[in-house]
């Protein structure tokens, strides 16, 4: 793998926010739901949300809870939608090139996809001791960031499973370090808290969670109300409606911004730099 260069040098953290005033919509676009607790009716991907305006904005963005579609509040791009819109498609929108809907919407798809994975590594990389997890986190970033400077051809030629799994060996690889300085007491951690556990609706309020593997871990509805969760790996954790008053997140490992829209919040709750409290936990 090469060493990075400027051309190809890690995005930064903000260049990996949402600027919806740069985007074309695409997250109301490109993505279908079904109706459900999280959406209030159906829509099927490829079509715009009967709600975009002509300026592609939310016709009913302040009122997007009360409705029913939660699950828009929620979602996250990861930046993708501006890179899409206005660089691989110079700021012509789907609108003014109908042409250019089914390849913009595809390409929004990927590139989210590619962002994400960005994020994910930033954070490997200053959260690893050991230089050389941070150099091989660092130089594989370098790798997704060159690929999302690529034109759209080569854009839909990236092998994005083969990308997933290199990123996923070094999240491990981090997390397992990071969360062995926690294991110190036998005993420490209770046994049934593990990668891919089903923790839905769990009673864990106040306790020292930390250094538990909860990689993909399913906490819906979990009472995680002033827990300590430092050190806990979250990647792919299912944290829909967990309650997280007065937790400490603030150390968790690879939290991400639609993981915490998700949860039940307060102002107590300690949240990583980066990520920040979503509206509706003020309005509770």
């Amino acid at each position: 793998m090469s060493r990075p260069t400027a051309e190809s040098a890690p995005l930064r953290r903000q260049d990996l926010r949402a600027d919806c005033g740069s985007c074309f919509a695409l997250c109301c676009t490109a993505f279908g739901f079904s109706r459900s607790v999280d959406f209030a009716e159906d829509k099927p991907a490829g079509s715009p949300c009967r709600h975009l305006g002509s300026e592609f904005s939310c016709t009913v963005h302040e009122g997007l809870r009360s409705r029913g579609f939660r699950g828009c509040t929620v979602f996250d791009c990861f930046g993708a939608g501006q890179v899409v819109s206005q660089r691989l498609f110079s700021g012509h929108s789907w609108r003014e090139r109908p042409d250019t809907q089914q390849p913009m919407f595809s390409a929004f798809k990927i590139m989210k996809q590619l962002h994400e994975m960005l994020w994910y590594l930033s954070e490997a990389q200053v959260r690893t001791y050991d230089p050389d997890a941070a150099q091989d986190a660092r130089e594989l970033a370098s790798v997704i960031t060159a690929l999302t400077r690529d034109s759209l051809a080569e854009l839909f030629s990236v092998d994005v499973d083969a990308l997933h799994t290199a990123v996923r060996a070094i999240l491990i690889e981090v997390s397992e370090e990071v969360r062995a300085s926690y294991f110190a007491e036998v005993g420490h951690l209770d046994p049934s808290l593990g990668a891919g556990a089903d923790l839905a609706g769990a009673h864990l309020r106040a306790r020292s969670l930390c250094g538990a593997d909860l990689r993909g871990s399913c906490l819906i509805a979990a009472d995680l109300r002033g827990s300590d969760l430092t050190a806990v790996d979250l990647l792919g954790a299912d944290l829909r409606d967990a309650r997280l008053a007065g937790a400490d997140l603030s150390a968790a490992l690879y939290l991400t911004q639609p993981q915490v829209n998700a949860a039940k919040g307060n102002a107590d709750t300690r949240l990583p730099a980066g990520v920040s409290a979503p509206p509706h936990w003020r309005r509770r």
